[in-house]
């Protein structure tokens, strides 16, 4: 469990691509009441559509806990935007990040904080000990997003999948694998930053033995095609032993997001090879649907290209964000 201490400014530093602020605009979609600002160097053109202020300002708006809102490939702080996060430990806000670097590793960080008193909590610490895989079948019920890239919306349908859950009356847990769901949720377990040996462990973990009628939604990471992060992904496929899966996709991306050579199979190769490698632990497993990102297709051509999704795949597919989860729902009633 993590304790961030609320309201919240979000920290973008100066960067471009809208995907790599993946966490900021978690955080302003999942928990906007919590999230007062947020704070750009000059040449950052992301936005979450949130107050853009200042340190001071910010703190003046209540903020308590500076959240590094992004996440870049290699997920180092550049130097340059520890002085601001410098800046706003002197001022008395706390730190919270989801980087692989460490805020408890940069010394001058440790120091400000020892001085004024405010904590830097970083939620991919994972000093925790996780045993290898056992694939022992475990009790309960589980679905897993996947994807056919990185940021493509496992995190989204996840939450979405399980607040309709919820509200359905559904004994449910939300399990985040990642640290924007971790900063969301208050818990989890960042598999990207445990040992490779122990991945697989690590997810049995995350989700452990439940009541024959509890539903885990677990939040996938990476992609099976993805040449960086295919191995993170298939050690939480096996460890988590899925019932369900979801299939997310970001329509009109053709290509893995910062791999210009690796174009992304199609969605006939994913739905045949996701099955493939999560028999290994649950031959039973199957798919309760797609969710598609239709934020770039033009409003009058979406729902042709929702319906052209069913006919060709034959299950629920869905904009979890438009159009909400209920046809996935009805698949997983079924289990």
């Amino acid at each position: 469990m993590i304790t961030l201490e609320q309201p919240f400014a979000i920290y973008l530093g100066n960067v471009q691509n809208p995907l790599d602020a993946k966490t900021g605009f978690g955080l302003a979609q999942w928990r906007p009441a919590e999230c007062v600002a947020q704070i750009k160097r000059r040449t950052c053109s992301v936005d979450l559509g949130i107050p853009s202020m200042n340190i001071a300002q910010a703190q003046a708006a209540g903020a308590k806990t500076l959240i590094i809102g992004v996440a870049p490939s290699g997920g180092t702080l550049p130097h340059s935007w520890q002085e601001d996060v410098l800046t706003a430990i002197e001022a008395g806000l706390h730190v919270a990040s989801g980087l692989h670097q460490r805020l408890n590793q940069i010394p001058e960080l440790v120091k400000a904080a020892e001085r004024s008193g405010s904590h830097l909590i970083d939620v991919r610490d994972t000093d925790r000990i996780f045993n290898v895989a056992s694939g022992r079948k475990r009790s309960g019920k589980r679905i897993l997003t996947v994807g056919t890239d990185c940021c493509v919306g496992k995190k989204y349908s996840a939450l979405a999948i399980h607040r309709a859950l919820v509200e359905d009356g559904v004994n449910v847990d939300f399990r985040a694998s990642g640290q924007t769901g971790i900063l969301i949720n208050g818990a989890g377990i960042p598999i990207d930053a445990v040992i490779s040996d122990f991945i697989s462990g690590a997810a049995e973990e995350l989700s452990p033995d439940n009541d024959a009628d509890h539903w885990d939604v677990i939040e996938g990471q990476g992609a099976i095609y993805h040449p960086g992060y295919a191995a993170v992904t298939l050690g939480l496929l096996h460890g988590s032993q899925p019932d369900a899966l979801v299939l997310c996709h970001d329509h009109g991306r053709n290509e893995i997001d910062e791999y210009p050579d690796f174009p992304i199979p199609s969605i006939e190769d994913h739905l045949q090879h996701y099955l493939i490698l999560a028999r290994l632990t649950n031959k039973n497993v199957r798919w309760a649907g797609i969710c598609l990102n239709t934020s770039h297709v033009h409003p009058d051509d979406r729902q042709n290209v929702l319906d052209e999704y069913r006919r060709l795949y034959k299950m629920p597919c869905v904009d979890p964000l438009i159009d909400g989860v209920d046809d996935i729902i009805q698949q997983l009633h079924q289990y």
